[in-house]
């Protein structure tokens, strides 16, 4: 169940953060695995940085949104 929670959390995630940074997405399934990838880098980078956030729909998606954000900045700069 969690994992099924996370493909829905990461793709909502990857979705928004392709349509914050306009410009930058890669198209809505690129978007959304960058999503899914985008909620373990935030959740690495929060727990690196001290930063707790609630446990429940809006805490991971605040996460995966962030770390999907970065994910498309790093994207950005590699191309």
């Amino acid at each position: 169940m969690n994992l099924i929670f996370a493909v829905i959390v990461g793709g909502l995630a990857g979705w928004m953060a392709g349509k914050l940074t306009k410009g930058e997405g890669y198209g809505v399934f690129f978007n959304v695995l960058l999503g899914i990838v985008g909620g373990f880098v935030g959740g690495y980078l929060f727990k690196w940085l001290d930063i707790s956030t609630a446990n429940d729909f809006v805490g991971s998606l605040v996460t995966a949104l962030i770390g999907s954000i970065v994910l498309l900045f790093i994207a950005k700069m590699a191309k």
